[in-house]
């Protein structure tokens, strides 16, 4: 009976020491980043790029 509890230390303690899924877990942080700074940003560019062809639009329909 000991010798169990003993097997399920042993294997308990080999994977608390594994580290497979740390660079899953890191590259899934990362993308998370990445997706928020681009939507934060893709709102930004989007009012800079419509007030930039409103201006556009604006010169153009003042020569007519």
């Amino acid at each position: 009976m000991r010798s169990r509890y003993m097997k399920l230390i042993f294997v308990l303690q080999r994977l608390m020491a594994r580290e497979d899924g740390q660079d899953l877990v890191e590259y899934a942080l990362l993308i998370g980043i990445i997706a928020i700074a681009a939507t934060a940003t893709s709102s930004q560019l989007f009012i800079l790029i419509t007030t930039l062809f409103n201006g556009i639009a604006a010169k153009i329909l003042s020569f007519f």
